[in-house]
């Protein structure tokens, strides 16, 4: 199966994605970065609230929310 790149908030729960690159610029940017969205890293969505904005994803062992209109920035390979 091919791999395809698709934007964070499209990633389907329990899959995994591999974080390919971030499409922001300033404090959004540092924060994600700061939270480990880093290039080449595992990152699996778990739980998607209620409302269906945020969703959690658990990255590096530990579980963070993020909206959808920042993980829309968001490319991860499938």
């Amino acid at each position: 199966m091919k791999s395809q790149n698709i934007t964070l908030d499209k990633l389907p729960l329990n899959k995994k994605g591999i974080i390919e690159n971030l499409h922001c610029n300033g404090n959004i940017r540092r924060r994600l970065l700061d939270l480990g969205l880093v290039k080449n890293t595992p990152i699996y969505p778990v739980f998607v609230s209620a409302s269906g904005d945020p969703t959690a994803f658990e990255i590096r062992g530990t579980i963070i929310a993020i909206r959808k209109e920042d993980s829309s920035l968001i490319d991860v390979q499938f």
